[in-house]
């Protein structure tokens, strides 16, 4: 269980670093976005998430049928990224973040073999 608060908790640690300055960088690293509200909208979805990893870092058994659910974000995050970086349509560093983040995935599975189920 301890493996599981370490994990979930540093994955919501790591994403919040990562996410939370991209609400007010997008003017001096890039362009500003085409479609505002899909980047912003996605920053805040995907902040949240981090929120939703440190409260199963809290309390891994009672949160624990969350735990694949997390994976599977992951999961479909580093997919969609990974399509789009074979057709193209992305670029090598969204791809090593994907990656990153596919990782993070499968420490999510492995904290849900890890944590026994609730004893209810």
């Amino acid at each position: 269980m301890s493996a599981a608060r370490l994990i979930f908790g540093i994955a919501g640690i790591y994403g919040l670093v990562i996410l939370l300055p991209l609400f007010f960088a997008a003017p001096w690293l890039m362009p500003a976005p085409n479609r505002p509200e899909d980047y912003y909208g996605f920053l805040g979805v995907a902040s949240v998430m981090q929120l939703v990893y440190l409260i199963i870092a809290r309390d891994p058994v009672r949160f624990r049928p969350l735990m694949p659910v997390a994976a599977l974000a992951k999961a479909v995050f580093f997919v969609t990224i990974l399509i789009l970086w074979l057709r193209g349509q992305a670029a090598g560093p969204a791809m090593a973040l994907a990656s990153v983040d596919m990782a993070i995935g499968v420490a999510f599975a492995f904290a849900w073999l890890k944590t026994p189920p609730s004893a209810r």
